[in-house]
C-alpha cells in the first residue's frame, strides 16, 4: 500500500463540480492499493501517516506529527500510484489491486483513521476527482507499508 503524503495549508476534493471534502492545515494523502495488500498494510500505512513527523516544532524542525500540529487528514484513493512506469511511454496497472479489493482496503484505512483523534475527510473511490491543494514547503513524501 502506498501513501503520497503532502503537507498542506488547505486541500479539497470536487466530484462533478461539487465539493465533497475539504481540510485546512494538515495532510493530503493520496492512497494507492496494490495487489496482495491486506488489512495489515492498511493499518501499517495509517500508523506511518499519523505518526510521520513533518510539521515544524517551535525551533523550525520537522518534529511534529499531524495530531501534534492540530491538523486534519484528507485521504484520497488514487490507483495510479500503483502504476508500472518502468518501460515504454504508457503506464501499466497490473500491480494495482482489483477495484473491489482497492475499495475495501481504502475503506478499512479510512475506518481506522476515523477512530483516531485527527479529523478525517475523504475523496470518493472510483470517481473522477478534482483535487486542489496548497502544499506547504513544499513537503511531499512517499510512504509504503
Amino acid at each position: 500500500m502506498i501513501g503520497l503524503v503532502q503537507r498542506v495549508s488547505k486541500a479539497s476534493v470536487e466530484v462533478g463540480g461539487e465539493r465533497v471534502a475539504s481540510i485546512g492545515p494538515g495532510l493530503l494523502v493520496l492512497i494507492g492499493v496494490e495487489r496482495g495488500d491486506t488489512d495489515r498494510e492498511a493499518a501499517r500505512l495509517l500508523e506511518r501517516i499519523v505518526n510521520f513527523r513533518i510539521f515544524d516544532d517551535a525551533d523550525g524542525r520537522m518534529n511534529l506529527n499531524v495530531g501534534d500540529a492540530s491538523g486534519s487528514l484528507l485521504l484520497v484513493p488514487q490507483f495510479t500510484l500503483a502504476a508500472d512506469t518502468a518501460k515504454g511511454n504508457r503506464p501499466g496497472f497490473s500491480r494495482a489491486a482489483e477495484p473491489a479489493d482497492g475499495e475495501r482496503l481504502f475503506g478499512a484505512l479510512v475506518g481506522l483513521a476515523k477512530q483516531g483523534p485527527v479529523s478525517v475527510a475523504t475523496g470518493v473511490f472510483g470517481a473522477t476527482m478534482r483535487v486542489a491543494l496548497c502544499n506547504e514547503g513544499p513537503a511531499t513524501f512517499w510512504l509504503r507499508a
